[in-house]
């Protein structure tokens, strides 16, 4: 018999640390809104969400590195935007690289809520009003991976001798 899985991005009884730059504040601010909206959506209480405000896009992992082992799941938000020069391409591969090492180094699930945009254009409209805003979905990716973590963890204490039985 087939095991499917599937997370629930249900926020009760979650702590959810979410991990905001600074920089570009005139879109942090908007993805920061709209991730603290789906945490209110999906249930989750003022007092289970611990907001750490980093410099910079480079010092969200770092942030997130700081506080993973207090919360269910992390959402990290920032905003890069392409410049001129060549800090864009080092900028956005510090954070992707740095993002992904804490959540595979801790096993917390981290959500990547950093734009990486051309234009200013582009990032407002990424950090608009609505469940489009990319602070929300990243929120809410955020939760149903803590769900499908705790779905996982729950089976395997389940079914210590392998898959097959139902759950």
């Amino acid at each position: 018999m087939m095991t499917s899985l599937v997370g629930s991005p249900e926020g009760r009884d979650r702590k959810v640390g979410i991990v905001v730059a600074r920089f570009n504040e005139e879109v942090t601010r908007p993805l920061l809104d709209g991730a603290l909206r789906a945490l209110k959506d999906a249930g989750v209480s003022d007092g289970s969400i611990l907001v750490t405000h980093v410099p910079g896009a480079v010092e969200i992992p770092f942030g997130a590195q700081r506080i993973v082992g207090k919360c269910d799941c992390v959402v990290t938000l920032g905003a890069v935007i392409r410049g001129d020069t060549d800090h864009y391409d080092y900028v956005c591969s510090m954070v992707a690289n740095g993002v992904m090492r804490v959540m595979l180094d801790s096993g917390c699930p981290v959500a990547f809520g950093v734009l990486t945009c051309d234009t200013d254009e582009q990032a407002a409209a990424r950090s608009g009003p609505g469940k489009d805003n990319k602070g929300y979905e990243a929120a809410m990716a955020a939760l149903e991976m803590a769900d499908l973590t705790k779905k996982v963890a729950d089976i395997g204490a389940v079914r210590s001798l392998g898959f097959g039985a139902a759950p």
